[in-house]
């Protein structure tokens, strides 16, 4: 039987997972640089020990309520198809195992949430986890324009 391990990380009161395999490091919020005319959940560009990465605000892209960093707010730098990209979330919590057979289709009576972010649910200790799929968190148009910015803006962070 197959078990994934999982990142476990808060955005508002939803729980989600990002599998440990796609995360690349988790970091304190740092200093982002703005980038303008950008999509309102694009929360700028950041140096990463030379590499430029965008970093999107998950309670913008999910459409939830806004609401400042604190001390538990972190960003989690995955791989995404070569790049890396970082996410807001209000706080990581854990690393938890889930079997496969703990994983479900995510269901249709979901509600106040776009189901077409998420891979499935999985269910851990009688909660619910949401199993982020990072490759629907942008679409083809979004992941385009966020190349252009990383090239076009690159060279001017941190120098």
């Amino acid at each position: 039987m197959a078990t994934r391990q999982l990142i476990k990380f808060m955005v508002s009161d939803l729980t989600f997972g990002i599998e440990i395999t796609q995360i690349h490091q988790i970091l304190k919020p740092q200093e982002i640089f703005k980038v303008p005319n950008t999509p309102p959940f694009i929360e700028g560009l950041l140096n990463l020990r030379g590499r430029v990465l965008t970093v999107f605000n998950l309670r913008k892209r999910f459409s939830l309520p806004e609401k400042a960093n604190d001390d538990n707010t972190k960003i989690i730098i995955v791989n995404m198809n070569d790049f890396l990209l970082g996410f807001i979330v209000d706080s990581v919590t854990e690393i938890v195992r889930l079997p496969d057979e703990d994983i479900e289709e995510t269901p249709p009576s979901l509600k106040g949430f776009d189901k077409k972010f998420l891979s499935g649910i999985g269910k851990v200790d009688e909660k619910i986890i949401l199993l982020l799929d990072l490759t629907k968190v942008l679409t083809s148009e979004e992941e385009r324009q966020m190349a252009e910015l990383v090239t076009m803006h690159g060279n001017k962070i941190g120098n």
